[in-house]
């Protein structure tokens, strides 16, 4: 048996009942068998893939909070401090009613590789609660926040570890936050970003994540002779990764005609309205399916199913395992050609690797969405200097991270005989780094 299948077999031994955690391991460690095999004992006498795969620190809280009707309710809160070798912690907090433990290991490993790939000094983490705020008034994610930050303020700082949003924390969210954690820690320093402008904020943050899906797919484009001119887009979800990537594919000439929120999907075959969708989802907080009564010619499909829709380019930005393999037999049919991940691990491995198989140009998550990540990083460099940079300056710097994560990826991808497989590259790329530093600062 090889190093890393060993490896694989002691996580899901020591990991029983976390899917998601084992598949992302999976999928790395499956990809770096090319890397480890050429330094099999180097590694394996040093442990570095028992040691990449286990998380540095998992801190484990209850959250105990008053509701609008006085009741207490009480949630989970979690950090998972995955790895610190080349810089903080960095990786977002995520409150849904579906967060448990093995979703934030999947995302926090994911997020070690992302951030490597980013090129800037950030380590990987990831956080959050299985608390629900929709539905929930401001006063009462008000005090799930402040509760939360109570029990999470003494594990993080400038420093050592600094989170930002995700699904279900958005910049309401993390004003509480950091509002607490000033409160509290009687510091006013950089330890969460996604904050507000008014507030150490970073211009484009809320837009980065989604830009940047954008900016690889068009390197990725180009490098193959092709653009996103005239193109048909297929966008999954409709929050922030979603809004921004359809803005950004808009503004460089292609013709989005589909989104989708966890209720169903909107079909537009003239092209997606955004300042409806936009005052759908970010003013008004409501569902999607709003956009049919209000747009004609565009029609709602309660559901899953949006890859039915004919498309040149699919980015799934919503969740993770949102497109299987049924769902990609449909796109290829249809002659869809690229698949860009805007969310963490949004396609299953299955799908993937049909995907791949059968000439679709396939960029991952770890790589595709880590715009957001680096304009956070970019923020925590503003509130170091006590600087705010212009939008163009941010936008321009987001754009050539993008450009060098495609280099690198395709890079790492063509060293290893597999050009364009994109999922190897990103591993191999993101994998080096992070454990070059790991082996040069001993064994901790």
């Amino acid at each position: 048996m090889s190093y890393t299948e060993e490896v694989y077999e002691r996580v899901v031994a020591q990991n029983p009942g976390e899917p998601e955690f084992h598949q992302a391991v999976k999928e790395v460690l499956d990809s770096l068998k090319v890397v480890i095999d050429k330094n099999e004992e180097k590694y394996r006498s040093l442990s570095v893939l028992e040691r990449l795969v286990e998380p540095e620190r998992i801190i484990s809280f209850r959250v105990p909070w008053v509701d609008d009707n006085g009741k207490v309710q009480v949630n989970k809160g979690y950090r998972v401090q995955f790895n610190s070798a080349i810089g903080p912690y960095k990786g977002g907090l995520r409150f849904h009613p579906t967060v448990n433990q093995s979703i934030l290991k999947f995302l926090g490993f994911e997020q070690v590789f992302k951030n490597s790939l980013t090129g800037l000094p950030i380590g990987g983490g990831k956080g959050g609660s299985n608390f629900d705020p929709k539905g929930k008034s401001d006063r009462e994610v008000m005090a799930f926040c402040q509760s939360f930050m109570t029990e999470l303020c003494k594990y993080i700082g400038a420093d050592t570890d600094v989170p930002a949003g995700d699904i279900g924390v958005g910049g309401r969210e993390i004003g509480y936050l950091f509002g607490q954690y000033k409160r509290v820690r009687d510091l006013y320093e950089g330890v969460l970003t996604g904050k507000g402008l008014t507030y150490g904020g970073s211009l484009i943050r809320t837009e980065a994540t989604g830009y940047g899906v954008v900016y690889i797919l068009n390197e990725l484009m180009k490098d193959h002779n092709d653009s996103l001119d005239g193109k048909t887009v297929v966008v999954t979800g409709s929050g922030n990764v979603a809004i921004y990537a359809v803005q950004k594919a808009t503004q460089l000439g292609a013709k989005v005609v589909a989104m989708c929120d966890s209720n169903g999907y909107i079909h537009d075959p003239n092209g997606i309205n955004l300042d409806i969708v936009k005052d759908i989802k970010e003013v008004k907080r409501g569902r999607i399916k709003e956009y049919a009564d209000r747009v004609e010619g565009a029609t709602y499909t309660e559901g899953v199913g949006i890859w039915n829709i004919k498309c040149d380019v699919y980015l799934p930005c919503a969740t993770q395992n949102e497109l299987d393999l049924d769902g990609v037999k449909t796109l290829i049919a249809n002659g869809c050609k690229y698949i860009v991940e805007g969310a963490n691990m949004p396609t299953t491995r299955e799908a993937t690797d049909y995907a791949m198989a059968n000439g679709v140009l396939f960029l991952p998550g770890k790589a595709s969405n880590a715009g957001g990540v680096a304009t956070s990083a970019l923020e925590m460099s503003q509130n170091s200097q006590r600087l705010s940079w212009t939008s163009e300056e941010v936008d321009a710097k987001l754009h050539q991270i993008m450009v060098d994560i495609y280099a690198k990826i395709s890079d790492a991808a063509k060293r290893y005989d597999m050009p364009d497989n994109f999922v190897v590259g990103a591993n191999i790329a993101g994998f080096e780094k992070v454990v070059d530093a790991m082996m040069a600062q001993g064994i901790v």
